[in-house]
């Protein structure tokens, strides 16, 4: 079913990984794709070129999320060539894999930066049209180390869980308005970012396997879907940490 028909949605980070992932499956429930990148230009065409075979419009935009004047240039390209996104899918993040010891002051305020500020910025940027639409739907990707410290490092962990917090301000401040805001919450998903962290090994999850984009992707497009979920944080994580 193409739910989706004649949405715009925007997701960061979206050359690789869970991004991609995320991008082709709006793409088949309907939606046209802003697929933004900072550094995997390749990469990125790559996933146009899939969207497109499913039909849907697409473009591709380089930007680093976690800069205002680059965010206003990115969604306001979306908006010239597409239309104004009304379903934003904040993915774009980095881990660094260290030693508690060796996390210095400017290791931090990268991984802050990137993980989190950049959803801050992106969607403030995109709010107003939603806001005029009294529709839409933000999608943070945040981290099963949101909940229980994850295998990457506090820095980490600390940007995933504030993810999970301006969902919840997002989600009570817009609810009158059409728009909901929701968080996924995956665990050691089968990607460039999981393979390379050596503590990162399939048997710290209960089903005895890393978990594929595309089951996180699944979620990514019911929330894009349903209006009724909001405020929420989505766990797929191969029943590593179970929420009441």
């Amino acid at each position: 079913m193409r739910m989706l028909d004649g949405k715009v949605a925007l997701v960061t980070g979206a050359s690789r990984g869970l991004g991609r992932a995320i991008a082709i499956r709006l793409a088949e429930a309907g939606a046209d794709i802003a697929i933004n990148y900072r550094h995997a230009a390749k990469q990125a065409e790559e996933v146009r070129t899939l969207v497109t075979a499913a039909g849907r419009c697409a473009m591709v935009v380089q930007a680093d999320v976690s800069d205002a004047n680059q965010v206003d240039r990115l969604v306001s390209s979306v908006e010239d060539t597409l239309g104004a996104p009304l379903i934003l899918v904040n993915n774009a993040g980095i881990a660094c894999v260290q030693p508690i010891q060796e996390i210095s002051e400017s290791d931090w305020d990268e991984i802050i930066r990137v993980n989190l500020k950049s959803v801050f910025l992106v969607t403030q940027r995109v709010l107003p049209a939603m806001r005029a639409a009294r529709f839409g739907r933000i999608i943070n990707l945040s981290s099963i180390a949101a909940q229980l410290g994850g295998v990457v490092g506090p820095h980490y962990a600390a940007s995933k869980a504030g993810m999970i917090g301006i969902t919840h301000s997002y989600a009570a401040l817009l609810v009158k308005e059409g728009i909901t805001a929701n968080a996924i919450a995956p665990a050691l998903i089968q990607s460039d970012m999981v393979v390379s962290n050596l503590n990162a090994k399939p048997d710290r999850i209960p089903v005895g396997r890393f978990g594929t984009p595309e089951e996180v992707a699944q979620v990514a497009v019911m929330l894009a879907c349903n209006g009724y979920i909001t405020g929420q944080t989505i766990n797929v994580n191969g029943g590593w940490y179970m929420s009441s």
